[in-house]
């Protein structure tokens, strides 16, 4: 399996895993506070959705940011949240499954980064807050092995950076003995 191959797998069976979550959210749940500090299920949702819209135009359409400007500003999850969860997570799939797409170039906020990267960064977003929807809305907290696994891999580098960009709260220790999942949420200053 060549390594598209690998990104493409890990890219799928992260959205089916966060979409299986936003599919289990009742309706008494959409207010629900989440591990997301000021983040209700709904605004976690929203998160994502948007994380999905910039997509095609990064990867597919080579647009940079600011020529995306504030197209995804505002509520994108409409009256029917998983509607929308689903046409965005079902058009960033499509997006980097493009011939050739994983060998692109994407404008983000802080330069120019390989689409793989962009893709990585991805699953692992995905990943994560699967978690925190699952922990919100009580479903099952597990996580995929190969998704735990390929999300380290991606936060290890820069963990120490997250909770100084604003966007993550302190890591946590793990307890001794901690399993990888648990590794990984404490990295990104969550307590399972």
């Amino acid at each position: 399996m060549s390594s598209a191959d690998t990104f493409l797998r890990r890219h799928g069976q992260a959205l089916d895993l966060f979409t299986e979550r936003v599919h289990g959210v009742g309706q008494d749940r959409w207010g629900a506070p989440t591990p997301c500090a000021e983040w209700t299920v709904r605004d976690l949702v929203q998160h994502l959705v948007v994380e999905q819209l910039w997509v095609p135009p990064l990867v597919r359409d080579g647009a940079t940011m600011d020529e995306v400007g504030d197209s995804f500003e505002g509520d994108m999850t409409g009256p029917d949240p998983v509607a929308s969860w689903d046409t965005a997570a079902d058009a960033a799939r499509a997006a980097f499954a493009e011939s050739g797409a994983l060998d692109r170039t994407v404008h983000l906020s802080y330069g120019d980064t390989p689409a793989r990267d962009y893709c990585a960064q991805m699953i692992t977003d995905l990943v994560v807050h699967s978690w925190d929807l699952a922990r919100a809305i009580g479903a099952d907290e597990h996580l995929p092995d190969e998704l735990v696994t390929a999300a380290l891999h991606e936060v290890r580098p820069y963990a120490a950076d997250l909770s100084r960009s604003g966007l993550f709260a302190p890591a946590v220790e793990p307890p001794p003995g901690a399993d990888a999942q648990t590794e990984l949420l404490c990295l990104l200053g969550r307590t399972p």
